[in-house]
């Protein structure tokens, strides 16, 4: 075996230890660490290519492994990603004394221009809702779908979030306790008419629901998926005519975006949402500040001659 290959070998078996660092310290979701195990291959790959190699990473292999990515075509968030990926794993080595590299300033992602959350109008989510009230099939599945919408839009959730939700969530009607990204715990308190639409669903749902069990089934009695709930949302965008991009994760961006609007706190936002960072949150301020340049160019007299 030559020394590039035991090299990458060694590299190959530090990743390992990291993604299991990720699961199962940092609480890492599956489809992330799944991102970052595709990143670091792809590293691994173009190491594999180069005639000397090191275990350390250095400016010139970086920079190779930069130009690959653009040459391919690489969208600047997934270049992003994958050098976040590798800062990250490059920490990690230096924690656990396998490597002796501390700056890492020259480990530079391309800059990614703001990306606006893509929210939806109180009219849209409202037609949203009466069309499911209306949609022909059975019953608990209509209350079912009812109740997911009302939790994503009246209270912020994830999607994630809310097909985990099971019984001992539903101690107290009026606040749920909510496990987020990173294993982060947050107190979501719950609109009247939330709780409401939960208990209907509750009461008609025809499966017996364990304590540790979601609290959302398909028909066939299995929690239900986050596919299924994606379908019914598509099908809610094309009867009502709304933009491509409305996915179920709209309804959680329409949530605080319609909040904000009415004068809500930029902090207590944060919290509903369980954002780690404020400038997360921030994203939603510049749709709100478009907005009302919006309602100014419409209605000012004299918008036309300005």
């Amino acid at each position: 075996m030559s020394q590039n290959e035991q090299i990458i070998k060694k590299i190959t078996v530090h990743v390992q230890s990291w993604l299991s660092w990720l699961t199962s310290i940092k609480h890492y979701q599956s489809h992330t660490i799944d991102a970052y195990s595709r990143d670091l291959a792809d590293y691994i790959k173009c190491l594999s290519k180069q005639n000397e190699i090191e275990l350390s990473p250095n400016r010139a292999l970086f920079r190779i492994w930069l130009a690959e990515m653009y040459g391919s075509g690489c969208a600047k968030t997934t270049i992003a990603r994958r050098v976040s990926a590798l800062r990250s794993f490059t920490r990690f080595c230096h924690r656990h004394s396998i490597l002796d590299i501390v700056d890492l300033s020259w480990m530079k992602a391309p800059k990614i221009p703001l990306s606006l959350p893509k929210s939806m109008s109180e009219a849209d989510a409202s037609m949203m809702l009466e069309l499911l009230s209306k949609r022909s099939g059975a019953e608990w599945e209509n209350n079912r779908d009812t109740a997911i919408l009302y939790l994503m839009y009246g209270c912020g959730l994830r999607l994630a979030e809310t097909l985990s939700l099971t019984p001992v969530h539903l101690a107290d009607p009026n606040w749920l306790r909510i496990t987020g990204k990173g294993n982060k715990i947050r107190e979501v308190p719950v609109l009247p008419i939330v709780a409401e639409q939960l208990q209907t669903a509750l009461q008609s749902c025809p499966f017996k629901l364990e304590d540790n069990m979601p609290i959302f089934m398909s028909k066939r009695g299995h929690p239900l998926g986050p596919r299924a709930v994606q379908r019914m949302v598509e099908k809610l965008r094309i009867s009502a005519n709304l933009p491509a991009e409305t996915t179920p994760h709209t309804l959680r961006h329409a949530f605080a975006t319609h909040l904000l609007s009415a004068g809500g706190d930029l902090r207590a936002i944060q919290e509903l949402l369980g954002h780690a960072s404020l400038s997360t949150t921030q994203r939603y301020t510049h749709i709100d500040t478009q907005r009302l340049k919006d309602i100014h160019q419409q209605t000012h007299p004299r918008a036309d001659k300005l």
